[in-house]
C-alpha cells in the first residue's frame, strides 16, 4: 500500500480481538473456550464439532470458526429441538413475552461487545455494526409489545423452525427471525454461517439460552447438514436467506415434502433513470447506496439510465462516488478516538474479493467501459496491514451479456449501468434477473411512475427513493427467482410460523401460487 504524509493509524483501544474475546469469555463462559465456540442443543453447550479455522476479513488475522457437526449430531441436536418444541409451545403467552424480553434486555447491555465481534467477524463499519444488533433489538421489542394482537388465536407449528441464512446480517435479519418465531410459540434451530458471524450468534443466542428461549445453535457444511436441517419430519418450517443456488437446492426440497418454508434469494435490484431532472437528489443518495460495500440483498447495483439524461447522471454520480470513505473499521490516528466514520470496509474474504476483480477485469476485457475506480487511501488503514478483502468502488458502463455483472448480483461494491431509449427497453433492462426484492424509478413525472411502477418485478418499487427491508409493521418479500414461499415483515413474519384456520393460504410466492398481501 503507498505511503502517506499523514499520521500513521492505529487501532483504538479496547477493540482488538483478543479484547473482544476475553470479554466473550467472562460473559458468557458456558459458550465459550480458550480457542473455540460451541454449539448450542438440548439446551446445552457442548464442545464438539470441528472447528473450522477462518479469519478476519478486516486483515486476514485468525479469528474463531464455526465448529462443524456431523450429520448425525445435527439429526440428534433437530430431535431434541423437537422436545423442546413441544414443551415451549404450552408455555403461556405472557411467559414467552417475558424471557424474549429478558433477552432483549441482555442483548441491550451486551451491545457494544456484539457490535466490536461484528466489526471482525463480517467485516462491518461501527455505524453499521451498531445498526445491525439495534435493529435486531428494537424489531423485536415491537413484537413483544404486539404480539397478543398478531397471533390473534393462531398457534404454534408442529415443530421447530429452522433458520439457514448468510453472514451478512446476523443480528438484524437471523436472531430477530430467531426470536420472533420463539414468542410466537416455537423452538427455533439456526445454522451458523460459515463465512462469518459465529461468535456474534453464539454470545446472543448465549444471553437468550439463559433467560430459557428454546434455541439451537450449531455450524457445519450446509451439503452435509441438509437432511437433518431441511429435511427433517422434525421440521416444521425452513427459513433460509441466501443465494439463488443454494435456495434452489432447499425449494427443492421443501416443495418435495410439502414443509412450509421461507426462502429469500437474491435478485439484481435496479435504479431506473427517466425523464428526471432532480440531480443533487441523486447525487445525495449514492453514498448511502454503498453502505456496507453493497453486500446486503436489497442493495442497487445496476443503474437504467435513458440515453439523452446520461451526461447529466454522470455529473450527479461521479463526485458523489468519489467522496466514499473505505477502509479498517478500527483505525485511529490516536488510540482514544472515536471510531472512524466510514462507508464500507472490506468484503467478506479476500477469495471473495478476489473474485470480484476478476470479473470486473473479465467485464472489461469483453467490452464494459471503466467509468470510475477508486483507490485506496493509506490513511485509512493500519500500516502494513492485509487488505486483500478490500475492494474499491468501480463503475462501468454497458456490461457485456456474457458478463456475470450483466444478470447477477455482483455483492460488493460494483455498479453498473446501462443505457436505453425507450420506455420498453427500460422495463427489460429493470426486470433483466426473473424478480427482484427492491427497486426504484427516478422520474420527474408523478403519472409515469404510477404507469411503469407496476410492470417493474420488485417487491418494493420507490420512486426517487431506496427501498430496503423495513423494520417492525413494514411487510417484505420478492417477485419471481428472488423469493420462494410465504412473505414475511409486521404479522406475515408471524403468519409464516404460526397454523391459521383449516385450508388458509399465506401471502407468499409459492409453485401453485402467488398472493399478495
Amino acid at each position: 500500500m503507498a505511503t502517506s504524509s499523514k499520521p500513521a493509524t492505529t487501532l483504538k483501544a479496547g477493540t482488538s480481538w483478543h479484547d473482544a474475546w476475553q470479554r466473550c469469555l467472562a460473559v458468557a463462559p458456558e459458550a465459550f473456550r480458550d480457542d473455540r465456540v460451541l454449539n448450542l442443543w438440548d439446551g446445552t453447550w457442548h464442545a464438539d464439532g470441528s472447528p473450522l479455522p477462518a479469519g478476519s476479513p478486516v486483515d486476514g488475522s485468525p479469528i474463531a470458526g464455526p465448529p462443524r457437526l456431523d450429520a448425525a449430531t445435527a439429526q440428534q441436536a433437530v430431535r431434541a429441538a423437537l422436545d423442546q418444541h413441544r414443551a415451549w409451545r404450552d408455555v403461556p403467552l405472557a411467559e414467552r413475552r417475558a424471557r424474549v424480553g429478558a433477552a432483549l434486555d441482555a442483548l441491550t447491555e451486551h451491545r457494544e461487545l456484539l457490535s466490536l465481534l461484528l466489526v471482525w467477524e463480517i467485516g462491518k463499519p461501527w455505524r453499521l455494526a451498531t445498526a445491525d444488533v439495534d435493529r435486531a433489538i428494537d424489531g423485536v421489542r415491537w413484537y413483544v409489545d404486539g404480539i397478543d394482537g398478531l397471533l390473534g388465536g393462531r398457534t404454534p407449528l408442529p415443530g421447530p423452525v429452522s433458520n439457514i441464512a448468510s453472514w451478512n446480517y446476523p443480528m438484524s435479519v437471523l436472531v430477530h427471525a430467531m426470536l420472533v418465531q420463539a414468542l410466537a410459540g416455537n423452538a427455533v434451530i439456526a445454522k451458523t454461517p460459515t463465512d462469518g458471524g459465529v461468535a456474534c450468534l453464539t454470545l446472543a443466542c448465549a444471553l437468550a439460552a439463559r433467560e430459557g428461549v428454546p434455541l439451537t445453535l450449531v455450524s457445519g457444511s450446509g451439503g452435509e447438514l441438509s437432511q437433518a436441517l431441511v429435511r427433517s419430519p422434525e421440521i416444521g418450517c425452513v427459513s433460509f436467506v441466501g443465494g439463488r443456488d443454494t435456495g434452489a437446492a432447499v425449494a427443492t426440497a421443501v416443495a418435495d415434502l410439502g414443509k412450509r418454508h421461507i426462502l429469500e434469494q437474491e435478485g439484481l435490484n435496479t435504479w431506473g433513470v427517466w425523464d428526471f431532472t432532480d440531480w443533487d437528489q441523486l447525487t445525495a443518495v449514492i453514498p448511502k447506496l454503498f453502505d456496507y460495500g453493497k453486500q446486503r440483498c436489497t442493495a442497487y447495483p445496476r443503474f437504467v439510465v435513458q440515453r439523452d439524461a446520461f451526461d447529466d447522471f454522470l455529473a450527479a454520480y461521479l463526485p458523489a462516488v468519489r467522496t466514499l470513505r473505505v477502509g479498517h473499521p478500527l483505525a485511529v490516528v490516536n488510540a482514544g478516538d472515536p471510531y472512524p466514520e466510514l462507508d464500507f470496509g472490506p468484503l467478506i474474504n479476500a477469495a471473495k474479493a478476489k473474485e470480484l476483480s476478476d470479473l470486473v477485469a473479465e467485464a472489461v476485457d469483453r467490452g464494459a467501459v471503466p467509468l470510475h475506480r477508486g483507490t485506496p487511501d493509506p490513511a485509512l488503514f493500519l500500516p502494513g496491514q492485509d487488505a486483500g478483502a478490500y475492494v474499491h468502488p468501480v463503475t462501468l458502463l454497458g456490461p457485456p451479456p456474457s458478463s456475470p455483472l450483466h444478470h447477477a448480483e455482483p455483492f460488493g461494491p460494483v455498479d453498473t449501468i446501462v443505457l436505453v431509449d425507450t420506455e420498453a427497453e427500460l422495463l427489460a433492462a429493470m426486470n433483466a434477473s426473473n424478480g427482484a426484492l427492491v427497486a426504484t424509478l427516478s422520474t420527474d413525472d408523478e403519472a409515469t411512475y404510477r404507469r411503469l411502477s407496476p410492470q417493474i418485478r420488485a417487491f418494493k418499487v420507490g420512486r426517487g427513493v431506496p427501498r430496503s427491508r423495513g423494520d417492525r409493521d413494514e411487510l417484505f418479500g420478492g417477485f419471481g427467482e428472488s423469493w420462494r414461499g410465504a412473505f414475511v415483515g409486521g404479522e406475515l413474519l408471524v403468519r409464516a410460523v404460526t397454523e391459521g384456520p383449516a385450508g388458509e393460504r399465506l401471502p407468499g410466492n409459492f409453485p401453485e401460487y402467488q398472493l399478495m398481501p
